[in-house]
């Protein structure tokens, strides 16, 4: 019985490829990228970004609006500066003569003489209080600031995309390798049971003196090295499991549901049908599709719209600005309103800078080279994308061609071993040679396992660089 449990267990171990389906799998990689999405801390601080572009935005546009600004000043003055005015002795001489004429006519002189006069410049106290509307007319570094800044948004909303996008496969990346690490222990799990009926059996068999004690050391060697191994892949999806909840932001030893896809071929063929399909691929056509969808190109082509928009504010400062400016208030040495307190005031402001001694000239000058630079970042993206996707596709295409040997090799392996087993139980085939098929059948399904999920990384790989 227990050969035959063991037996089980490999076929279900070779099988466990086509014990759930495709689209069981696709599930809980959607849900957990939702998840990931929504808690991963760096996307959170991407869309920061995008949030902070989006109020600069919003700034640029508002410098059209008209501004109002309410002024109050009170002051309190004492000494400083005076005018001083003759005042008396301008006038006194005629006052006199004056009198005089008067008093020979027989009439009183109503003329007295006044002092000199002394005006401070600073009242003694003063208030002055307005309201300042203010709004531009004509502002060309206005506009350009508005293109600057919504270049900025797409940038980033841009780099957004693509961060998500790269969150995603490495969700997908990292779930896949959970799931392989699960059936990698899996698969050395199953020959414990039989080693360890093998190490007794040698052990009795020894005991009657019916071996010898090398076949026992070996058998017991070969327990150890199962042991040996199952502790390095436990480890693995222990490894795996706090790589895959830290992109989750999750506790490292928080609980993943395992699923997985029952055709890995079909599957990797269903998810590239709007590419046509697995044996279909041509890079021509992945280059096409990457270069319309992903974000790191969108992102670069906004940086050039943004230099774009910095040689125009740099070219704006050569024409003039118009702003018309409106104040109104009060003023005097107390608060009130009334005839002598109000006053209005409505301006036309020009400034037009006329001669810098070349400063604008050399500023064009840099931002133009920044445009360019810009332009040369965009090409170079294509190229490493055009690159990536090439790279990623025959990736895929070695993978799924390593699949087919892989199967291959697992089931004649897998035949080996029930060859061996039976010679075995009919005392035809030494131990040796029952432990070495033993060993070749887990190799097998360990390098079939490795080949399953590494079509399926590769996958993940390549739609993630073509941005389905």
């Amino acid at each position: 019985m227990t050969m035959r449990r063991w037996l089980a267990g490999c076929l279900l171990t070779l099988a466990a490829g086509t014990a759930a389906a495709g689209d069981e799998y696709a599930r809980h990689v959607a849900a957990y990228i939702e998840a990931g999405v929504e808690s991963n801390l760096a996307l959170q601080g991407a869309a920061a970004d995008v949030a902070r572009a989006q109020a600069q935005l919003d700034e640029a546009r508002a410098r059209w609006r008209p501004t109002l600004a309410l002024a109050a000043r009170y002051s309190r003055a004492e000494g400083g500066r005076t005018i001083d005015l003759p005042v008396g002795e301008l006038v006194n001489p005629a006052y006199r003569t004056l009198n005089q004429l008067l008093q020979a006519q027989g009439q009183p002189g109503p003329f007295s003489d006044i002092g000199n006069q002394q005006i401070s410049f600073l009242r003694e106290r003063e208030q002055d209080t307005r309201l300042s509307l203010t709004m531009p007319i004509h502002a060309p570094a206005i506009v350009a600031g508005v293109a600057a800044a919504d270049a900025s948004l797409a940038g980033r909303e841009a780099a957004l995309a693509a961060y998500r996008r790269a969150l995603e496969r490495d969700i997908e990346v990292a779930y896949l390798d959970w799931l392989r690490a699960q059936q990698a222990l899996r698969i050395v799990e199953a020959s414990h049971e039989l080693l360890a009926e093998n190490l007794r059996v040698n052990r009795v068999l020894h005991e009657n003196g019916k071996i010898t004690r090398d076949q026992v050391l070996r058998a017991q060697a070969e327990m150890l090295a199962l042991e040996q191994q199952a502790l390095e892949a436990g480890n693995g999806v222990q490894l795996a499991r706090n790589y895959f909840n830290f992109l989750l932001n999750r506790p490292f030893d928080a609980g993943i549901e395992a699923a997985e896809v029952a055709d890995t071929l079909a599957y990797a063929d269903r998810r590239l049908a709007a590419h046509g399909g697995l044996d279909r691929l041509t890079d021509t056509r992945l280059e096409a599709a990457a270069a319309s969808t992903r974000g790191e190109l969108e992102e670069v082509a906004a940086q050039i719209r943004a230099a774009r928009a910095g040689v125009d504010a740099e070219r704006a400062a050569f024409q003039p600005t118009l702003v018309f400016a409106l104040d109104a208030g009060v003023q005097g040495e107390d608060y009130g309103f009334g005839s002598g307190r109000n006053f209005a005031m409505a301006s036309l402001v020009l400034d037009w800078k006329l001669w810098d001694g070349g400063q604008r000239k050399a500023r064009v000058a840099a931002a133009r080279a920044q445009l360019e630079r810009a332009q040369i970042a965009h090409e170079q993206v294509a190229d490493q994308i055009g690159l990536q996707v090439r790279q990623a596709a025959d990736r895929l295409r070695t993978a799924q061609a390593s699949l087919a040997t892989a199967q291959a090799r697992a089931e004649a392996a897998a035949e080996a071993f029930r060859i061996a087993a039976r010679k075995r139980d009919a005392g035809s085939i030494a131990q040796v040679e029952f432990i070495d098929a033993r060993s070749a059948l887990t190799g097998a399904e360990l390098n079939l396992n490795l080949t399953r999920f590494d079509v399926l990384v590769r996958l993940a790989e390549l739609r993630a660089a073509v941005g389905d």
